[in-house]
């Protein structure tokens, strides 16, 4: 994977020419402010920077930046990606003609099969000033850009501007940015409006990129179902790069997304046409399943590992520690080659677009025109019917199998019934987020117990494998032993926790 920065900066623009000239000529002096000791002037650099993206801008319009530079001391591709605002993790490649394959892969969700072609080209002389602290460590750097911007496709248009940016260095106070900025704004410069160059460029030469809006909120069932839906497609699109990237929970919150969308379309039949949802809905379920392999196996290690470090030394007979690792390498084996491959799969792009084409000219059927408030609680109560349906067929049988998959039927009834909620929030307020944060209490319960059943089926097959190898399974026993006891606990609260989330009042308050 190419090199990765996260990059926290803040950028200015003058107020007037005259300050622009002065600064450029003089730089105010800085030291003394926030721990700033000196100023060392780097000199100054010329920069060539085409950007691309698609013909319709889809990287633009949600603030990535693909560029190809050359001069300055990080010549090559760069990738920005936003996190928050004034903050972007840049992703750098080597200087190659072609966009770098990993890269490429970063912006698949957004371009799809359409290949980035160059939008603008910047040319900026770029004088470098390194804030320093008392002993030489670089604290920030501050850079006056005068830039020329060049349209590169018809009709071509040119401009010209000055603007100074500030960036941290690496774990920097931004603190050190505020205080920066107050005496910026003494030397006449102002914070910028344009999030990035590429914005700006993009502007002042006639083609500014396209906002991403969600769709008009009129107060119907439709309109607050779809706002929810472009939301959870969003969320889909931005999570891709992050898997990736190999980021932590990246999978997880990729998984949520589809999981929203699908428990979405499934309660929300009333709304939109299920003819051309629940297709959807199996391809969503196929890519959360194909994630699932290795995010799955690595809650699994982190539930077994958590156990063996709570167990004294003295009961960790034999190798434990070295067989779970092999266990786990084994399971893991190609689990990551083959999340990749899904995202770069024909099939999983074919359903990034049939997502837009959804949203773009949705299947609305005729509750989707009804007031939300009424639609949405209906909805929430149907679910919730069902979840009692699944808790109360499962408590009624008697303990093993058959109720183990029973509580996990009723875990996924339960999930839906918060999903539910949480979208309903916009149109029913508090009462339908307590009635979620009470469904995620059954459902966090159950999922422990469900995570219980999947722990023991891994113990029995480590304890078998320490067999065959000729190690002791004391421990794998114990540990199994240790898991059906917490199964069995979570089995006997769930009545009461059942009974508190299935209070009449919080129903009530839905005005059902």
């Amino acid at each position: 994977m190419a090199d990765t920065k996260r990059e926290i900066e803040r950028k200015f623009e003058f107020t007037t020419a005259k300050a622009g000239r002065r600064f450029l000529a003089e730089p105010p002096d800085l030291t003394g402010t926030a721990g700033i000791a000196a100023v060392l002037d780097r000199g100054t650099d010329d920069l060539d920077a085409v950007y691309y993206d698609t013909p319709d801008q889809r990287l633009a319009a949600d603030g990535l930046t693909l560029r190809r530079r050359t001069g300055g001391s990080d010549a090559g591709w760069h990738l920005k990606l936003p996190v928050a605002p004034g903050v972007r993790d840049e992703v750098q490649a080597a200087l190659t003609d072609d966009l770098p394959r990993d890269l490429a892969g970063l912006v698949r969700s957004r371009v799809r099969s359409t290949d980035p072609v160059p939008l603008v080209r910047l040319q900026s002389a770029r004088r470098v000033l390194h804030l320093l602290d008392a002993d030489g460590g670089l604290l920030a750097e501050l850079s006056a850009d005068e830039v020329r911007a060049e349209r590169l496709t018809l009709p071509r248009a040119v401009a010209t501007w000055t603007e100074v940016e500030v960036e941290l260095a690496d774990d920097g106070d931004p603190a050190l940015l505020d205080a920066v900025a107050k005496q910026l704004k003494k030397a006449g410069l102002a914070p910028s409006d344009a999030p990035s160059k590429l914005a700006r460029a993009l502007a002042e030469t006639g083609a500014e990129a396209p906002r991403r809006t969600p769709p008009p909120d009129d107060g119907t069932a439709g309109a607050v179902l779809l706002a929810h839906l472009h939301d959870q497609v969003r969320a889909l699109v931005a999570q891709d790069p992050a898997v990736r990237r190999d980021l932590p929970d990246a999978v997880h919150q990729m998984r949520i997304a589809t999981r929203r969308l699908r428990s979405a379309f499934r309660t929300h039949r009333r709304i939109l046409d299920r003819a051309a949802t629940d297709p959807l809905g199996e391809e969503l379920r196929w890519v959360a399943a194909e994630l699932g392999v290795d995010r799955d196996q690595e809650v699994l290690l982190d539930r077994l590992k958590d156990a063996l470090d709570g167990l004294p030394r003295t009961l960790a007979d034999g190798p434990v520690r070295s067989r779970l690792r092999t266990w786990n390498k084994t399971r893991r084996a190609g689990s990551r080659r083959r999340a990749l491959a899904v995202l770069d799969s024909t099939r999983y792009l074919g359903l990034l677009d049939a997502l837009d084409a959804l949203l773009a000219d949705p299947p609305l059927r005729p509750a989707a025109a009804k007031p939300a408030d009424a639609v949405f609680r209906k909805a929430v109560l149907r679910d919730y019917e069902r979840l009692a349906g699944r808790i109360d067929s499962a408590l009624g049988l008697p303990e093993g199998e058959e109720r183990d998959l029973a509580l996990h039927d009723a875990r996924k009834a339960a999930k839906r019934a918060r999903y539910a909620a949480e979208a309903a929030a916009p149109a029913l307020g508090k009462p339908a987020e307590k009635f979620a944060k009470a469904m995620k209490s059954v459902q966090t319960l159950l999922g422990d117990h469900q995570d219980s059943v999947v722990a023991r089926e891994a113990l029995r097959g480590l304890a078998a494998q320490a067999r065959d190898a000729g190690e002791p399974g004391f421990t794998w026993g114990l540990l199994y032993g240790r898991e059906e006891a917490l199964a069995e606990r979570r089995e006997r609260e769930l009545p009461e926790v059942w009974e508190k989330a299935a209070a009449p009042g919080l129903r009530d308050a839905l005005g059902g």
